[in-house]
């Protein structure tokens, strides 16, 4: 029998109203600095509530019409980029990784669990041991500055292909005798029987790397150099220029307010799926 202490629940229950507090409140200081005029920001002390300028900048934000030095990209076109980015990074993780896991695991050919290690192998190497190579081969190509040049470089993933190797070896052999009973042939049993099994794990990757992809820094930093082919992340950097006089913080963060609605819309609308693919075990 488990005894219930109510005073225990309580001090739970304000644990973690102050965490939420804790992380709300930079959220919340960048929500009103993007209210206030850029003169307003950058007064001592910084005003608390929500000001009167907030159509005002963020439609300055996602028209570009900044009057400071800096980037004068809009926040619409950035956040198409970045739209772009993440949804091929994220989608193509996926397709790619799943493909492979079903060769490395239902198919036998010669050196298939070499394959798979060195696919591993790729795990322990830092990002800064590859991007030199990688930034190389895609200037070779004619790739900077365009959107194949932001996502084909970030779409293998050695972490999807792991993953979806380890839950196709969980699949019951059973199931795929019965597939091959029934005449199905490779694909048809990777179409009728993996993909729907596979449904929670792809929303959750797909989560994952969404954010991942939308969050890029460094990789778009060196291979964009037009301000047409910036993502919200580069062009929030990009806005800022020098000291407090010359960036508009109040147009900076309205910047920063908008590029956290798609990821956030993302996590919220595919919650259910999300914890769901992590914690589901059922075959």
């Amino acid at each position: 029998m488990v005894e219930r202490r109510p005073w225990l629940d309580r001090l739970s229950h304000l644990i973690l109203i102050v965490g939420v507090l804790i992380i709300a409140f930079p959220v919340y200081i960048t929500f009103v600095a993007s209210t206030h005029t850029a003169q307003e920001v950058v007064q001592v002390p910084m005003p608390l509530l929500p000001g009167a300028h907030l159509i005002d900048n963020y439609s300055t934000a996602l028209t570009g019409g900044r009057e400071g030095s800096g980037s004068h990209a809009s926040v619409a076109r950035m956040m198409t980029v970045s739209l772009i980015t993440a949804l091929t990074i994220a989608i193509g993780k996926i397709a790619i990784s799943i493909l492979s896991a079903f060769a490395i695991v239902y198919f036998r050919f010669p050196f298939r669990m070499v394959f798979f290690w060195a696919i591993f192998v790729t795990l322990m190497l830092p990002v800064e041991v590859r991007i030199g190579p990688t930034y190389q081969v895609v200037a070779d190509l004619g790739l900077l500055n365009s959107y194949a040049g932001l996502t084909v470089p970030l779409i293998a993933s050695a972490t999807a292909t792991f993953l979806f190797r380890q839950f196709f070896l969980t699949v019951p052999d059973e199931l795929v005798e019965a597939a091959r009973v029934d005449g199905a042939g490779p694909m048809r049993f990777f179409k009728d029987i993996l993909l729907p099994l596979s449904s929670t794990s792809m929303a959750a990757l797909f989560v994952i790397q969404f954010i991942y992809g939308w969050n890029q820094y460094l990789w778009p930093l060196l291979v964009t150099t037009e301000e047409n082919m910036y993502p919200v992340v580069i062009g929030i950097k990009q806005m800022i220029s020098g000291g407090d006089a010359q960036t508009e913080w109040n147009i900076v963060m309205a910047t920063a307010m908008l590029a956290m609605i798609p990821p956030a819309l993302v996590v919220m609308l595919m919650q259910k799926w999300f914890v769901k693919g992590l914690v589901d075990t059922e075959k």
